[in-house]
């Protein structure tokens, strides 16, 4: 697919957005909104806004500046800078004030990106590169997009003059690639300034549509995550003389450990997240595969499926806790016996499992139940826990209405998370959160946190339309 953007005059898909894929069968102009979007979308995915050198509080007052020329006035908003260049901004816009008023609801993005070398991207990560029908920046998916469709839609509302029945809340905030730092914006807001963020549910990322052959094929919704902690073990010996080898060489040591971690599946655990997306995702396959989706979706823990279903790390990933080997250092000479062997250890561990029995189990595998008790344990940071979701209510109604409407035929299938969102902090304040964003990805091609990161430009689009109706609705 090849289509290139005259500098103001973009071509989008004009039938439907959403089922264009690879080729437009018509063209058109962008709408004013499309290209205020454009333009909002534009500056703050080149805003630097990476840990080692960027500043989440210039994207914040970058987009302070957007919303103050839609109409918001400075007491409807603040930025908020505990530390240094981690700035976050909140707004919320007041309800009616009706009899029924609905309690808020809250819109939730982080402006940080990970990092990025120019010298390993084809392009100057922190330049938004539009080609061969694509947005090709940092920051272009995690979480500029859905952080800039929220600054839009709201700018576009404010002006047209909507008014929410609910208070609405816009919190972009600061160093959620980070995890559970001091400085994670969301994290610090919730616990420092919780009325800020108080609402009776969120949107945030985390879910997100697949595309099959070009195609919408089904549209996910983050009810839940994984909970997050890492490892560092270490096996230490006296070292000496390379030409002098002995049996105690740590670097054997940690290598059999890791092997067998490498071997060791952590038990499968099914909770009704887990068959619920097995059971709505079985009718998308066929064959063998559809049958094994929708046994794990009845609760079979059969072997033999519970082996093929393994065999993908997705499927893998939502059956059990995980642990991963990934990072190792050893050695200090290239003449030398090593003195010490060190393996970090990343785990994603399922939010209904037990962390002190994970935490038991990796460290007899590592340490062969105890047969190499020199392997010392270190865990970096207690992993945060969070609960599911309802997939009962207005908002996951809602969600399947406008998928529905939007893209007919592609099922909502209620989604566990493998990696890590500020979700998470959400959820244990109180607020259910629900990571979705109406826009579409080829599995194979998704380079989040990678290089070249980079977003079909008509699927962004449509995804900010899917944001627009999504809040309007909910507001309304």
């Amino acid at each position: 697919m090849t289509f290139r953007f005259p500098a103001l005059r973009h071509i989008a898909c004009a039938a439907a957005l959403a089922t264009c894929g690879g080729a437009f069968a018509q063209t058109q102009t962008l709408t004013p909104q499309q290209q205020r979007f454009h333009e909002i979308y534009k500056e703050l995915v080149e805003i630097n806004t990476t840990h080692s050198v960027g500043s989440t509080t210039q994207a914040a007052q970058a987009m302070q500046a957007v919303l103050l020329k839609a109409g918001f006035s400075k007491d409807e908003m603040q930025i908020i800078e505990p530390f240094p260049r981690k700035g976050n901004l909140v707004l919320r816009w007041k309800g009616s004030g009706a009899k029924q008023q609905k309690q808020p609801m809250l819109l939730m993005a982080h402006i940080d990106v990970v990092e990025a070398k120019r010298e390993d991207w084809k392009t100057d990560p922190f330049k938004l590169q539009e080609s061969d029908g694509y947005f090709t920046a940092r920051g272009s998916i995690d979480d500029k997009a859905m952080a800039s469709s929220f600054v839009s839609v709201l700018a576009q509302l404010k002006q047209e003059g909507f008014q929410p029945t609910r208070d609405i809340i816009m919190a972009l905030t600061a160093d959620e690639e980070r995890g559970d730092v001091e400085s994670n914006g969301a994290m610090w807001l919730l616990k420092n300034k919780p009325e800020l963020l108080k609402a009776e549910f969120g949107i945030n990322e985390g879910g997100g549509g697949e595309l099959r052959d070009g195609k919408p094929n089904l549209h996910r919704v983050q009810i839940a995550e994984k909970l997050y902690t890492t490892y560092e073990f270490e096996l230490r010996d006296v070292g000496g003389h390379s030409s002098l080898p002995t049996a105690t060489n740590p670097i054997y040591g940690m290598s059999e450990a890791l092997a067998r971690l490498g071997a060791y599946r952590f038990p499968v655990m099914l909770a009704d997240v887990t068959k619920t997306y097995f059971s709505r995702t079985a009718p998308l396959m066929s064959g063998q595969l559809a049958e094994d989706m929708r046994a794990v979706g009845n609760g079979s823990t059969d072997a033999a499926v519970i082996e093929r279903l393994s065999k993908t790390p997705l499927y893998n990933a939502q059956l059990r806790t995980t642990c991963t080997a990934t990072m190792v250092n050893a050695g200090h000479a290239e003449n030398a016996l090593p003195q010490s062997a060190k393996a970090v250890v990343n785990c994603r561990m399922l939010p209904f499992d037990d962390p002190d029995n994970v935490e038991k189990q990796l460290k007899q595998v590592i340490t062969n139940n105890g047969a190499n008790d020199k392997i010392t344990m270190r865990q970096f940071a207690k992993p945060t826990r969070s609960p599911v979701s309802p997939l009962q209510g207005e908002m996951f109604s809602t969600i399947e209405t406008l998928t529905k409407e939007m893209w007919p035929g592609v099922p909502v299938i209620p989604f566990m998370s493998t990696g890590a969102t500020d979700s998470r902090f959400a959820r244990n304040a109180g607020i259910p959160m629900y990571g979705v964003s109406g826009l579409f990805f080829d599995p194979a091609d998704l380079r989040t946190h990678g290089l070249d990161e980079r977003v079909e430009i008509p699927r962004l689009y449509d995804s900010r339309e899917f944001i627009l109706k999504l809040v309007k609705k909910l507001a309304s």
